[in-house]
């Protein structure tokens, strides 16, 4: 049944309630930026093609550089990194603006906009490599994925919001640079939050290039991730596709936030209790669920049943992210942790960015209804692939 209770628990520690509070600040850019770069540029230049050029570089930035700031800080901690990040970021958002509206040439805008992503904060992974420090309790452990799974779903419900308000009481370039102040003051205050002088780094047992990737199941977790997040990315394509086949695009925006809401529900509810199955086993059952919950979307009759079809679906959608997480935690040593967190957040990076451009040519050739049921042969896919895996 559903309780609250861990999560109390977990939120009595006031030094928890205090780091969270400043990541969030620090993570709301994550729902911002994207969309607000690709909408300033494409306003000031009046191409879409500049826009989702601009957009696509800042995604690849953060992709590309996320597990050499995850190494960095396994060995030495995270505090110059952040640090680095908190005035690097912020700085680069700003330049990107006023390269944008002096009309300066393509390179240096995507340039900017590359150095921006890479550069973002790593906040999200030094708290997962935080909880997987300071919590022995695999229950707790649970119940603290869970959150930061809903926390991110929240982040992608109410970034887009903003940027919308923005847009229309002042601007895009307005958007841009609110991200680059939340950014700037969540960093620091992260950085100063006491949860933070708790942080441990890990003894190294062994020098290796590969660090993680050299780790038994590591990669092979890799693959789920990859194959799972590209059913993440038609479904997304598919939604939008299916409001512009009824006549209603703008619908798109509701829909998808519909499905945020089954998955933050999801979430909650997963990790409120506790699971007799081996992880492996419950990624390959979230998994089968997911491929059965996105493909009935193909089926739906009307807009109203889509809407609640939208909500069952997301429902399994964090408890992915949860056990994928735990799954993490559980595969990589202790040494390679923040690393590792990296590679899996470039791999679900990657497999998003994949599915959407097949979910484009699937529209293209045929119609929504076919990237639902590509999203759900990913998803059965991964969750073939879930079942051999084996965690420490």
């Amino acid at each position: 049944m559903f309780s609250l209770e861990r999560y109390v628990t977990l939120l009595s520690r006031p030094e928890l309630k205090a780091t969270i509070v400043a990541s969030v600040i620090g993570r709301l850019p994550i729902g911002i930026s994207g969309l607000a770069i690709l909408l300033l540029t494409q306003n000031v230049s009046g191409s879409f093609a500049h826009g989702g050029a601009a957009a696509a570089v800042y995604t690849a930035g953060l992709a590309c550089t996320a597990p050499i700031l995850g190494r960095i800080i396994d060995r030495s901690g995270p505090r110059a990194i952040l640090l680095a990040c908190a005035i690097a970021y912020p700085s680069a958002l700003c330049a990107f603006v006023l390269s944008v509206q002096n009309g300066l040439a393509v390179v240096p805008v995507l340039a900017f906009a590359a150095l921006a992503g890479a550069s973002f904060p790593p906040i999200t992974v030094c708290m997962r490599t935080f909880y997987r420090q300071q919590l022995g309790d695999d229950a707790l452990l649970a119940a603290a994925y869970s959150l930061e799974a809903v926390l991110i779903e929240t982040i992608f419900i109410l970034g887009p919001m903003l940027v919308a308000f923005f847009v229309a009481g002042l601007s895009a370039a307005a958007a841009v640079l609110f991200a680059a102040a939340c950014s700037l003051a969540g960093a620091i205050l992260f950085l100063r939050s006491p949860a933070l002088g708790r942080w441990r780094v890990e003894a190294r047992a062994r020098a290796t290039l590969f660090g993680p990737l050299a780790e038994r199941g590591f990669v092979p977790l890799l693959v789920v991730i990859l194959c799972y997040s590209g059913a993440f990315g038609l479904v997304e394509i598919g939604v939008t596709a299916h409001a512009a086949e009824a006549g209603k695009p703008a619908l798109a925006g509701v829909l998808l936030a519909v499905m945020s809401v089954g998955s933050a529900a999801g979430g909650l509810a997963y990790g409120s209790r506790s699971w007799g199955a081996s992880l492996s086993r419950q990624f390959a059952a979230v998994l089968f669920m997911m491929a059965a919950g996105v493909v009935i979307l193909a089926m739906a009759s009307n807009e109203w049943l889509f809407a609640a079809l939208c909500a069952v679906a997301g429902i399994v959608m964090a408890p992915a992210l949860t056990i994928q997480a735990m799954l993490v935690a559980k595969t990589a040593s202790p040494e390679h942790s923040t690393e590792a967190f990296t590679w899996s957040a470039t791999g679900l990076l990657a497999g998003v960015s994949a599915g959407l451009a097949a979910g484009g040519w699937f529209v293209e050739r045929w119609a929504s209804s076919a990237t639902f049921v590509a999203a759900a042969a990913a998803s059965l896919i991964a969750s073939v692939l879930a079942m051999l895996l084996r965690a420490r």
